[in-house]
């Protein structure tokens, strides 16, 4: 089976080469892996510790940790892989402790016998999933202890399958998971894994402590005048057919844009919709402040904005990769998505809580808005608490490596 995985792994890599002949991303992804191992650091440190993620929203689920951890052990030495470019390319707008930043070669038992033999790290931290079977298996065998944090399993995945019994084998093979929801303790438990601990997700840590360290924004601020905007980050072509049409009738009110992506045929798009609206975030001069729409045409100006927000829509609800939602949580705005949001767990419990409300169509994206607009302050409050209640997941996470874990991570 494993040499049918590999297969797998080496075919899919060679049809991102190809779609890189067309498509950006999948060029960007062939292209940082060229000559991988010629950009393997120098380094002279002996306590390697090292965090894998998919993206930029498993780096974000991991930095409280990885804060933690260096900050306990400045002399450790913090290697991060990513697997897609839009880790790559972003990872440096976060404040980070990390020595080297890479990406993770195609998934073989030899690119993983490199790896470990060029870092010899003591630990692998492998944020929320990407189980990669060649590299667990590598890091087991030379007894590299393997951890999984904000651990989130789905019974539809391939590891609770008939067909899954090797990739289970590859959960198996995990030291220790950090679990995000009742959910993922239950389906580890129905095969036979026990070494788990529910733990939450670590992404209300990071969200608390971005509110606690951001900063203002004077063009916003000029643009606003003391106005509340409604927020509309990360959104994409099948957000904006259910959410515009409500600007439209809206002109009165002020708006905030934050495409998801950010390129000039888009930009030129939305600014044909909303026509004579819209001021780019790049070109704002003080006397745009009469328009009632700022376009964030930029990469890291969202987070701060929603300080300055009484309603959020948060884009990729549509596809089922719906964006942080916890962001304009933890500055107590209601929040609306899409209808595809089975996969977060967040955006479930945001609409059993009330704070979260998934549509479907323009119609009810007005009939949202217009109900929630009468009782912002009582929703704030309560979205407020509802994040704070669910901060601490980095404290429990080191408290278990330092009574377990001891030789490691020594308190």
């Amino acid at each position: 089976m494993r040499y049918i995985y590999t297969f797998g792994v080496l075919f899919y890599a060679s049809m991102i080469r190809v779609a890189a002949l067309f498509n950006p991303k999948a060029a960007k992804w062939v292209e940082g892996r060229k000559n991988w191992q010629k950009e393997l650091p120098d380094f002279s440190s002996k306590h390697v510790i090292w965090f894998h993620c998919a993206s930029l929203g498993e780096f974000d689920a991991g930095l409280p940790l990885m804060n933690a951890l260096k900050e306990e052990n400045p002399h450790m030495f913090l290697v991060v892989t990513f697997f897609s470019p839009s880790g790559m390319e972003n990872y440096h707008k976060r404040k980070h402790y990390a020595d080297w930043v890479g990406y993770l070669p195609v998934d073989t038992r030899r690119n993983s016998k490199v790896l470990i033999a060029h870092f010899n790290p003591k630990a692998l931290f492998i944020v929320k999933y990407e189980f990669w079977s060649n590299l667990i298996e590598v890091c087991s065998e030379n007894k590299i202890k393997l951890f999984s944090v904000s651990t989130i399993l789905r019974e539809n995945q391939r590891f609770f399958r008939w067909y899954g019994a090797f990739f289970r084998k590859t959960l198996k093979q995990v030291d220790y998971f950090f679990v995000q929801n009742e959910t993922t303790c239950l389906l580890l438990s129905d095969i036979d894994i026990n070494n788990y601990k529910l733990t939450g997700d670590t992404r209300f840590d990071r969200v608390i402590e971005n509110k606690r360290i951001g900063s203002s924004n004077s063009i916003i601020e000029l643009f606003l005048k003391g106005q509340k905007a409604i927020i509309l980050g990360s959104i994409w072509p099948d957000d904006e057919k259910v959410i515009f049409p409500y600007l439209h009738q809206h002109s009165d009110q002020k708006f905030i844009i934050a495409p998801h992506n950010i390129d000039e045929k888009h930009l030129e798009s939305i600014e044909n919709n909303l026509s004579g609206l819209t001021v780019r975030y790049t070109d704002f001069l003080e006397k745009d402040a009469a328009k009632n729409i700022l376009i964030l045409n930029t990469i890291g100006h969202l987070t701060s904005a929603f300080q300055y927000g009484k309603i959020a829509y948060i884009g990729g609800g549509f596809s089922g990769n719906l964006h942080n939602i916890l962001e304009p949580a933890v500055y107590g705005m209601p929040i609306i998505f899409g209808p595809i949001h089975t996969k977060f767990p967040e955006a479930n419990m945001f609409i059993r809580k009330g704070i979260g409300f998934s549509v479907s169509t323009s119609k009810e994206v007005i009939e949202t808005i217009n109900n929630i607009e009468g009782q912002l302050d009582y929703l704030a409050l309560k979205s407020m608490k509802i994040v704070q209640e669910n901060t601490g997941s980095t404290d429990k996470i080191m408290s278990v490596l330092h009574e377990k874990y001891t030789e490691i991570f020594p308190h």
